[in-house]
């Protein structure tokens, strides 16, 4: 499941913080960049959890990936992951993984489909305490930027409350239809953003 509570949806007008000038040679010393986007390895699942289960448990009651599953899908696919590092701290992050289907089913949230061409987002978050800045969409134009580099993926495709379908609507995704995936009382409408459209409106973006 890919989605954000509803105090999630943010003014999106945010720029990358700087990076930090290098300190003369001769006073060198070891700092974090100030700003990294990398793939999230099996080793940053606790920290993935922690901000996953903030952000999900207080308003849905459920947490798109548990600490196992997010386990599962950074071993078998951490280059479908982007996390977003402000001096070594992870702020943000996305995990997807490979589908062979045309729509979403159950099986879909916990497997991974090595020969698919479409690639489920699970779980976009965002910590509590860098909220309203704009990094949920910063993030997820970085991370289909990221997939558009990968050949073998032609679409992204994930699934969202109502109240998120405008927000991802800005992004570049467009309707598919109501989910077929149900939790309980939830439901959702499932949406995707194909990688050659994407790639031409970011362009146009400016971002």
């Amino acid at each position: 499941m890919s989605t954000q509570s509803a105090h999630h949806l943010e003014s999106e007008a945010s720029h990358l913080q700087p990076e930090i000038p290098e300190a003369p040679s001769h006073r060198r010393r070891h700092t974090l960049p100030a700003s990294e986007f990398r793939c999230l390895t099996p080793e940053d699942a606790a920290s993935v959890f922690e901000i996953e289960r903030e952000a999900f448990i207080s308003v849905l009651g459920i947490c798109p990936l548990y600490l196992d599953e997010i386990k599962h899908f950074l071993s078998l696919c951490p280059e479908l992951s982007l996390g977003w590092f402000q001096e070594g701290r992870l702020v943000a992050f996305i995990i997807g993984s490979l589908w062979d289907e045309e729509r979403l089913t159950q099986e879909s949230l916990t497997l991974h489909r090595p020969g698919g061409h479409t690639v489920h987002l699970h779980v976009l978050a965002v910590h509590h305490t860098f909220r309203g800045q704009g990094k949920g969409s910063m993030l997820m134009w970085r991370y289909l930027y990221h997939l558009g580099s990968q050949p073998a993926v032609r679409r992204a495709v994930l699934m969202c409350e109502d109240a998120l379908v405008p927000f991802y609507q800005s992004l570049g995704f467009h309707l598919v239809g109501p989910c077929a995936i149900t939790l309980g009382s939830l439901t959702f409408t499932e949406l995707q953003c194909f990688m050659r459209g994407h790639i031409s409106l970011r362009r146009n973006s400016g971002c």
